[in-house]
C-alpha cells in the first residue's frame, strides 16, 4: 500500500470516528468513557497521519 493511499483509509476513518463522537454526544445518555475512547481513537490516527506527512498536516 502507497504512503497516499494509506493516509486516505486514515482520513476515511479520521472523519468516521468524528461522526461517531458527534452522534454520540447528541445522545441523551451520553456515554462520557466511549467518548473518551473514541477521542483517544481519533488522536492516535492524526498522530499517525503527521507522521506519514509532516507537521503541516491540519484536522479537527
Amino acid at each position: 500500500m502507497s504512503i497516499e493511499s494509506h493516509l486516505v483509509q486514515l482520513e476515511k476513518k479520521h472523519r468516521a470516528i468524528e461522526r461517531e463522537i458527534e452522534l454520540e454526544l447528541t445522545h441523551p445518555n451520553m456515554d462520557e468513557v466511549k467518548v473518551s475512547a473514541l477521542k483517544r481513537k481519533k488522536l492516535r490516527i492524526k498522530d499517525e497521519m503527521i507522521k506519514l506527512t509532516g507537521p503541516q498536516l491540519t484536522l479537527h
